[in-house]
Parts: C-alpha cells; sequence; structure tokens
C-alpha cells in the first residue's frame, strides 16, 4: 500500500465516523419509535429493536395526522409566496438594474439577521389588530419573511448569469420586461427556483417561534406544535414521540435527496464566471 492510498483510506475511516456520529441520533430516535413501553428503561438499552412494535405509529396516524395536514398546507404556501414574491423582485435587481438596487440587496442580506423572535413578537402585535392570530393564512406570510430575503439574493445570483443575448433577442421579438421574466428568465432558472422552494419548504416545516407565538390554541396548528402538545400531555410514551419526529422529519428527508442536484446548483450560481 503506498503512502497516497493509505491517506486515502484514513480519509474514508475518519469520513465514514464522523458521519456516524452525526446519523447516530437519527437512527436512536427511530430505534426508540419501534421499542416497547416495557423495554424503554431497559438498561443497558437495546441497539436494535429485538421486540419492535409499530404502536407509535399507530398513534402518529390516530392523533397526529391533522398537525401533519396543516404543516403540509403551511409549506405548500410558503413556497408558493416565496416564489411569486422573490423571483421577479430577484430578476428586477438582476437585469433591471433599479436605482438602489445594491442598498437593496444588501438590506436583503441584513433582514437575514434579524432573530426571530423579535418577528414574530412585531408579527403578533400586527396581526392582533388585522384579526389574523391563529389563522394559517397569517403563519404563511410570517414564514415567507424568513425565506424571501434569502430566495432574492438566489435569484439575483442565478439570473445575473443568464446571457444578456437572450433577453436582447426577445426584446427585438417584441416581448416585454413581463413577457420576458415569463417565457425566457423564468424557465432558464428551474435550479434556483428549486433551491429556493425547497428551502422555503423547510424553514416552514421546521418553524416553531412563529407557530408558537402566531397560531397556538389554534384550530389548525402545525407538527412543531403537534409534537410540543404531545411531549407535554404524554411524556412517559417515547415511542410515540419518536414515531411522530420520525414521520415528521420523512418529507423534508425525501424532498431533499430527490432535489439535491438542483439545490448544487442553485446555490452555487453565480460563484463561477464563465
Amino acid at each position: 500500500m503506498n503512502r497516497s492510498t493509505s491517506r486515502t483510506w484514513w480519509k474514508t475511516a475518519i469520513g465514514l465516523l464522523l458521519t456516524g456520529i452525526m446519523l447516530f441520533p437519527v437512527y436512536w430516535m427511530l430505534n426508540v419509535s419501534l421499542t416497547r413501553d416495557q423495554d424503554m428503561r431497559k438498561s443497558p438499552p437495546d441497539l436494535l429493536p429485538l421486540h419492535g412494535t409499530l404502536a407509535g405509529y399507530r398513534t402518529v396516524l390516530d392523533e397526529q395526522l391533522p398537525y401533519l395536514a396543516t404543516s403540509l398546507v403551511i409549506g405548500l404556501g410558503t413556497v408558493v409566496l416565496t416564489v411569486a414574491l422573490a423571483a421577479p423582485a430577484g430578476y428586477a435587481l438582476a437585469k433591471l438594474r433599479p436605482r438602489g438596487g445594491g442598498l437593496l440587496g444588501f438590506l436583503f442580506l441584513v433582514a437575514q439577521m434579524i432573530p426571530g423572535i423579535i418577528m414574530a413578537m412585531g408579527f403578533y402585535a400586527i396581526y392582533l389588530q388585522l384579526g389574523l392570530l391563529r389563522s394559517v393564512p397569517g403563519l404563511i406570510v410570517a414564514d415567507s419573511t424568513l425565506a424571501v430575503p434569502f430566495a432574492v439574493l438566489i435569484f439575483t445570483a442565478f439570473m445575473s448569469g443568464i446571457p444578456g443575448e437572450l433577453l436582447q433577442a426577445a426584446t427585438m421579438d417584441g416581448a416585454g420586461p413581463l413577457t420576458t421574466f415569463r417565457a425566457v428568465v423564468l424557465p432558464m432558472s428551474r435550479n434556483a427556483v428549486v433551491t429556493v422552494s425547497l428551502f422555503a419548504f423547510l424553514w416552514s416545516w421546521s418553524d416553531f417561534v412563529f407557530a408558537g407565538t402566531l397560531v397556538n390554541g389554534g384550530a389548525h396548528e402545525p407538527i412543531t406544535l403537534g409534537i410540543y402538545h404531545y411531549i407535554g400531555n404524554n411524556n412517559q410514551e417515547w415511542n410515540a414521540i419518536m414515531a411522530t419526529a420520525v414521520v415528521a422529519s420523512l418529507p423534508a428527508a425525501v424532498i431533499l435527496v430527490l432535489a439535491q442536484r438542483y439545490v448544487a446548483a442553485g446555490v452555487t450560481a453565480g460563484a463561477v464566471k464563465d
């Protein structure tokens, strides 16, 4: 074994070790979700669910489906609103060059640094006056404020790389800015759209601060509040709690796996110039 092969082997081994350490909590969550109640306090605990049970997952189907459905509606609504606002804004900053565009881009960057709890308190005061507390549309708007600044920056970076000759050709064919955006720019920005949609969905799906502040106690609550309430009411049924966490993690994990190549292209857009 030469020196180069030896270095590669050690790097691979270290990478696998670190990956195993990072993924162990996920494995343990799955293990506990399949563990029977009588085996929960076993010492030492079983590393494998030797006498596995699906009782926790039956509880999820019986009690947590409404929360999951609400989270799905909120996530999809946040994606639609974020893309609808951020894509035209990114196009304007990248290609139309409005006056003050640089300052606006800087403000979008600063907006991402505002703590969520401060924004949640502001929304609470506004929604209290508008009657939007404990409403799904109100939470969609609030979650979108987390995603829109990031989305505008992604769209701006990606659309800056679109050749100006294509836009000029569309203009010569009689297309205005709106038609050019809809027929030329947006189809070419598929990677950016997928990237923005994924991050907007993940942020809204995992949101707890806005949900706990704006819709807690309402008729429709997301899964983050469902898990929170379930832990408070049934803090001994850990298999059901972990089963809920596993089911709540599946949509985000599946979407991330399916969209990873688009995300890689979208995030690195604008980083390399030809």
